[in-house]
């Protein structure tokens, strides 16, 4: 009886160390799941991104002849279909998937031309799990009109670089509805880039004109290539508070944050290089320590030129939104970290404020945050006309176009100008020196 209860105890042990046998061989058999797939083209590159259930273990090689990019990721489920990529404007002619040696995942891409692959992988975060990124950059630039052969020495127009913050894998932040910074930016800054197009002193260029991610520093390095005279820099701000409300500017900041709310903003915004994947430092890269140190020490004469840009603007936004500040704000954004072009940062409002997270989403809202931004940078130039300018050769022949703003008065005008109340009524055909946010008046050249 005995030797048959011993024998029963074996047989249940066995029993259970082929169930956790089976379970362990299972868990290792299935390794990751690659749920979905993710693609954006860029202007010089095609992304593609594998959302995975954990880190990936992976290998890719080269192929020519014909092209042929192999993406081996070993131990790795296809939980997804690649059907629904869309791959026009790609190098990519066709996508093919294959299992080998029983476990591994094998993606290959039948290319249309040759490409220069980079990859790295993503831990996972508070909006993505574990990513494998692909980059396939263009060998060549693609044709296309560029600001730098519109740009002359002299009699030129002022280019203005508008980049909509955040893109492809990076929404930014996100509010009800599933709404994303990303998108708002981008719709914001095409209105402003059209309204500097129309002017016949202006040129806008888009920065980022599609779906897909810019990290910061190739950003401003598009604004400089293309000559630009100023960089803006469009965000939609959120707090873990829904009733914090307001649009803000942000210039450079040498000496920190002038806030905590700025300090919290500036680790927000600058930490998207590490979702895009930018965030890897060459410390053998002598060029790049230089050009920080060259950076910090040319940087204060454009941080003025921002700081007293941000005010028109700011005066300006005023009068179409609620400020969350009425001051013009610094912290260390990276973007803004450009030593040779005034920038700012625009955070057009709170899109984790449900009230303007609405007016964020409007077409004829986010017109008027557009028009606000752009008179201000006019009137800013106006008052400082770049040398070498269209506008700079003009500027002492005609009179120029005032929109009042947020509280300004006549008075105030005229000193500003160094003119006089009653010169502004007669050249206006004023009958009164009350004036209204949004008024459009003429001050007369002296």
């Amino acid at each position: 009886m005995k030797n048959y209860n011993i024998k029963q105890q074996f047989t249940r042990i066995g029993s259970h160390l082929v169930v956790l046998l089976t379970i362990f061989s299972a868990t290792a058999v299935s390794g990751v799941d690659i749920n979905s797939v993710r693609l954006w083209r860029a202007p010089d590159h095609t992304r593609l991104v594998f959302d995975a259930s954990g880190a990936v273990d992976h290998n890719i090689f080269y192929l020519n002849n014909p092209n042929r990019l192999v993406i081996d990721i070993a131990n790795a489920a296809q939980r997804t279909s690649f059907e629904h990529l869309d791959l026009s404007n790609s190098p990519i002619a066709k996508i093919r998937t294959a299992i080998r040696n029983n476990t591994d995942l094998r993606v290959v891409l039948d290319l249309t031309a040759s490409i220069d692959p980079k990859y790295f992988t993503l831990k996972a975060n508070e909006q993505y799990s574990d990513r494998l990124v692909v980059d396939l950059f263009d060998k060549k630039r693609p044709a296309g009109r560029s600001v730098k052969e519109l740009v002359k020495q002299s009699n030129r127009k002022i280019v203005i670089a508008i980049d909509a913050g955040h893109g492809g894998e990076d929404p930014g932040a996100l509010g009800p509805k599933r709404l994303r910074e990303k998108n708002i930016a981008l719709q914001i800054a095409r209105r402003i880039d059209a309204l500097f197009d129309k002017d016949p002193h202006y040129q806008g260029l888009l920065v980022r004109g599609g779906d897909y991610y810019l990290a910061h520093r190739k950003r401003t390095q598009i604004a400089r290539d293309n000559r630009a005279d100023f960089f803006i820099s469009i965000h939609a701000d959120a707090f873990t508070d829904s009733r914090a409300h307001g649009a803000s500017i942000y210039a450079l900041s040498l000496k920190g944050a002038t806030s905590e709310t700025a300090r919290y903003l500036a680790t927000k915004e600058n930490r998207a290089d590490l979702i895009g994947g930018a965030s890897s430092l060459n410390l053998g890269n002598r060029d790049d320590v230089l050009a920080g140190v060259l950076l910090d020490l040319s940087m204060n004469g454009t941080l003025r030129s921002s700081l007293e840009a941000g005010r028109y603007v700011l005066k300006h936004m005023g009068s179409v939104a609620r400020l969350h500040k009425k001051k013009v704000e610094q912290a260390g954004f990276l973007v803004l970290k450009s030593p040779d072009i005034p920038s700012l940062l625009v955070e057009t409002g709170f899109i984790s404020n449900p009230k303007e997270a609405r007016q964020l989403s409007s077409s004829a809202y986010q017109q008027k945050m557009a028009t606000a931004i752009y008179r201000g940078l006019v009137q800013y130039y106006s008052d400082y006309p770049p040398l070498g300018t269209q506008l700079a050769s003009i500027i002492d022949t005609r009179p120029l176009s005032y929109v009042v703003g947020l509280g300004d008065t006549l008075s105030e005008i005229a000193v500003r100008y160094n003119t006089s109340v009653s010169r502004i009524l007669r050249y206006n055909k004023m009958s009164s020196s009350t004036i209204h946010v949004g008024q459009e008046i003429l001050i007369p050249a002296l």
